[in-house]
């Protein structure tokens, strides 16, 4: 079969690898759509410790069942699925919390263990969802970047009543966080990047508030866009220094910034005002199950959906894309590969 291996930063590298068979409670699944995660760019840059190559990276997938393992008998062969990729031992102190996302021993596809990017992969049953015939699978592939954002979002609205918010990075999960805000009842919503393209796309798929950092004055357009209210809630998909910085400046007091992007470690925050104006600073990783079942419901309901943003391209053409998007010149937000092409 066809894979793509991160075989060194900046370097992935088609080849032909055998494929996998399915172990004990495991399931072969034949890939329909994988989507490239924003997390593996970083991994691809070689930015990322929790990646290491040779890897076959890819998480967001949907696929059919091919084959299934001993002891795996929960899913037909030719059934429709999406893979939660999220694996936990259900026994450490998280685990018994329900914070499944944050286990102890967790492993990811696509990180701990070969991924999506290939035509095969194998899975514990257990990481399976179906999905219906009549939901295309690049739609379906959003439900791991979306129960991400679904997370988010949940957490950093909690303490707010139709809050104003800002959103850093129109990516994948920048849009997704947006979408969610508005289902969630968002008052208005402002996406801030620094690429053109990608705010003209935001708009494009109804996003009426857009700016610009590099054109102008950032606290001064938010200002006048949301009044004396001000900023009740940062959502931050990108995770650099200046969105980190401008995220804590714009807030009101007693505001919330959500930090789901991973761009940087290390970061300088200015934390008197923090403490003098009570600013809740809030990390969010993964989801649970119910996130992700939640996710999956959305999708098939169409009240979120790819179109508009995204685009499809050639499983072998996996380097180039990630290329593009570190240098920018994707337009859309997401990108999804399919093994077919």
């Amino acid at each position: 079969m066809k894979v793509i291996v991160w075989n060194a930063p900046e370097r992935m590298n088609v080849e032909q690898h055998e494929v996998p068979m399915p172990k004990v409670n495991e399931v072969l699944v034949r890939i329909l759509g994988v989507g490239i995660c924003g997390s593996e760019i970083e991994g691809y840059l070689g930015h990322n410790s929790l990646r290491v190559p040779p890897l076959i990276m890819g998480h967001e997938i949907c696929g059919r069942v091919e084959q299934n393992g001993d002891g795996a008998n929960q899913f037909d062969v030719g059934q429709k699925v999406v893979v939660n990729p999220l694996l936990f031992c259900d026994e450490c102190l998280s685990c018994l919390k329900g914070l499944t996302q944050l286990c102890a021993k967790r492993q990811i596809v696509g990180i701990h263990r070969p991924g999506g990017f290939a035509q095969y992969v194998a899975v514990p049953q257990s990481t399976l969802v179906p999905v219906s015939e009549s939901m295309n699978p690049y739609r379906a592939s959003l439900a791991e970047p979306l129960a991400c954002s679904l997370r988010a979002v949940r957490r950093a609205i909690e303490r707010h009543t139709f809050p104003n918010i800002v959103v850093f990075g129109a990516g994948g999960i920048g849009l997704l966080s947006a979408k969610v805000t508005r289902l969630l009842g968002a008052s208005k919503v402002l996406i801030v990047d620094t690429n053109d393209d990608r705010l003209h796309m935001a708009r494009n798929i109804q996003f009426e508030h857009i700016f610009n950092p590099t054109k102008g004055n950032l606290k001064e357009h938010a200002a006048a866009l949301f009044g004396s209210k001000g900023v009740d809630v940062v959502i931050d998909a990108a995770g650099f220094q200046p969105t980190r910085e401008s995220g804590m400046e714009l807030l009101s007091p007693g505001g919330t910034i959500m930090n789901i992007g991973l761009g940087i470690d290390e970061t300088k925050l200015f934390i008197n005002r923090l403490i003098r104006s009570e600013i809740e600073i809030l990390g969010s990783f993964c989801y649970t199950r119910q996130d992700f079942y939640d996710a999956v419901q959305l999708l098939e309901q169409g009240v979120i959906t790819e179109e508009g943003w995204t685009e499809v391209r050639s499983l072998t053409e996996a380097n180039t894309a990630f290329q593009d998007l570190v240098s920018g010149k994707v337009i859309n937000g997401k990108i999804f590969l399919d093994p077919s092409r």
